[in-house]
């Protein structure tokens, strides 16, 4: 069989696509070797190939296409003379890289949705890991809050409204003993942003205002139980709305609770 016998018949598409048996493979082998024109006639397909593999698919590069060849043992596996195909094999060949490379499209595809479907499931991990976490940290809020309360030691203080907001109201947990404060703000509005509650604990007669702490991270507190610093001989409390960062002295006009030990 003549060069232009072989390249016509199509036999030369199958080797590149591997569809020949391992003798047909030796023989077109033998045949590349020797006669430049065959050669050529393969880099032309399998330069074909990969342009057309571009069009499908951007995983199936040159580099991909080489290191398939490698596996399949396509590139100098050895075959035997066969008879001359018709042309109509050319068109099989062509037929069968395009399925290849349409299921490599397809799993390509199905490889993004798996890792999409990944991403979504850790995301949903790390929302249950948060969720739990601030359960946890709610409920040891809520024990904090029992046991002051049931302590039999703490003194309960209830702090009225004031002019600046009459539907205000707080609870203060006072041991005179350990001179330790609670209070139970769960009755005041949340503050403005820029803006803070202050606790003081008052001596009345002259009357000394004494801070005893700021009421921070309000909205975060769910229970609105907040630990201040001791109160020495308190006479009563009262709560107060400040520039963030607390003030000296408290502004009298933004008194929103107030009450007698």
């Amino acid at each position: 069989m003549t060069s232009s016998e072989y390249i016509s018949s199509g036999i030369l598409e199958l080797y590149v696509y591997g569809l020949l048996s391992a003798s047909e493979n030796q023989t077109i082998a033998q045949l590349a070797r020797e006669n430049p024109e065959v050669n050529q006639e393969i880099i032309e397909i399998e330069k074909a190939i990969v342009d057309l593999s571009s069009s499908f698919s951007p995983i199936l590069s040159l580099r991909n296409f080489e290191a398939l060849q490698e596996k399949l043992a396509l590139k100098h596996q050895k075959a035997i003379p066969m008879k001359p195909t018709t042309s109509l094999n050319k068109y099989w060949g062509w037929t069968a890289a395009a399925v290849l490379l349409l299921a490599s499209g397809y799993e390509f595809m199905r490889l993004n949705q798996t890792q999409l479907e990944v991403a979504t499931i850790q995301n949903e991990k790390i929302k249950l890991e948060e969720s739990l976490v601030n359960s946890e940290i709610k409920y040891q809020q809520a024990e904090d809050k029992l046991t002051v309360i049931l302590d039999k030691n703490n003194t309960l203080i209830a702090l009225a409204g004031q002019t600046a907001a009459p539907q205000a109201s707080a609870r203060v947990y006072y041991n005179k003993n350990t001179q330790t404060v609670y209070v139970d703000a769960s009755g005041l509005p949340e503050p403005p942003v820029g803006k803070v509650y202050q606790v003081w604990a008052l001596k009345l007669n002259p009357l000394t205002p004494t801070s005893i702490g700021l009421l921070d991270d309000f909205k975060g507190n769910h229970h609105k139980l907040f630990a201040l610093d001791k109160a020495t001989a308190a006479e009563a409390f009262g709560i107060t709305l400040e520039p963030a960062g607390g003030s000296k002295s408290p502004t009298l006009e933004q008194l929103y609770t107030l009450g007698k030990v």
